[in-house]
């Protein structure tokens, strides 16, 4: 297990390494000149200039890079150009925020789509199957953010039930910053849920197919002991496989989410960031993205040899 983990975060250089040079490349091909919105509107092209110099933007692309890996390298983010703060300081001040709605959106996620998808699963071609299908097609079909301004509309401006937007503080109000959680994290989960319910009810139908299922059947077993110890069990890999992948999402798409809702995470600071140009800042969190999704890809193998004693975890499953 230990020379697993340590072959897995070895094999984490190469691809940061990748995505260092492609989060660089996409944000310098950004239109719009950082030195210009640090200007302002009445700056003459010597002060332009002035700032080009001084953040080191008059230096060749390459060099530029290279002077960026090495701070990165050193754990060193830069300094933000627009807040004049360390990069880091903001990201990991507004990481927890995106991390709690992904969080709350993806139990959402489990709550709703794994029941049903089981359910749909075991009833094929029932009301269950045929409405669960319908949901997950509509789900999946909506854009997150035309379903957040509708839920907006709907809750918030017309029954003015939830906030319409930001977080309430728990020093203020528990009950508020738990309805500001409620908006923003029906929007991520309803997809989340979607997708989670197709994908367990795809593998509940295909395990039920299983010879073993047949012959533990024609056994006699109870039908709650086949499902709950052999269906469900056996299901788990993919379900487990698309959480993964949906909570990575979840953190992705709240790029567009924390817009809609004025949330403060580390979405609305990127949206925010390259509006402003910021080149730092964009860079940093999206390698900090990228981190994230590698240790949850290393978190989902380890899961799977938990669940599933044939899979070890030597480098390759089998």
């Amino acid at each position: 297990m230990t020379a697993y983990l340590i072959n897995r975060i070895l094999q984490w250089i190469p691809v940061l390494l990748i995505s260092s040079i492609i989060v660089f490349a996409v944000v310098r091909a950004m239109p719009g000149d950082p030195a210009d919105i640090i200007a302002g509107p009445d700056a003459t092209q010597a002060d332009v200039q002035r700032i080009r110099a001084e953040y080191g933007l008059d230096r060749s692309l390459p060099v530029q890079y290279m002077a960026w890996l090495r701070h990165m390298g050193r754990g060193d983010f830069g300094v933000s150009y627009i807040y004049h703060r360390d990069n880091s300081e903001l990201i990991f001040s507004r990481l927890p925020f995106s991390l709690l709605i992904a969080a709350t959106s993806l139990l959402t996620a489990l709550i709703v789509g794994v029941p049903f998808g089981l359910a749909a699963g075991l009833g094929e071609g029932k009301i269950i199957d045929w409405g669960a299908s319908l949901f997950s097609s509509l789900a999946v079909a909506t854009p997150g953010f035309w379903l957040g301004m509708l839920g907006i509309m709907l809750f918030a401006v017309k029954l003015g039930w939830l906030p319409p937007g930001g977080l309430t503080s728990t020093d203020e109000s528990v009950f508020g910053f738990l309805c500001s959680l409620v908006l923003p994290t029906l929007t991520l989960g309803l997809h989340g849920a979607a997708v989670l319910m197709r994908s367990t009810r795809n593998a509940v139908i295909e395990t039920l197919g299983e010879s073993y299922i047949r012959t533990a059947r024609a056994k006699g077993l109870r039908h709650r002991t086949l499902v709950y110890h052999h269906v469900l069990r056996n299901s788990m890999l993919p379900i487990v496989t698309m959480t993964g992948v949906l909570l990575g999402r979840m953190l992705g798409g709240a790029v567009v989410i924390e817009s809609v809702f004025a949330w403060p995470g580390i979405g609305r600071l990127l949206v925010q960031s390259i509006i402003n140009r910021d080149y730092g800042m964009v860079q940093g969190i999206l390698i900090i993205l990228v981190l994230f999704f590698l240790a949850l890809n290393l978190v989902v193998d380890l899961l799977y040899g938990a669940i599933d004693p044939r899979i070890r975890l030597t480098g390759s499953h089998r």
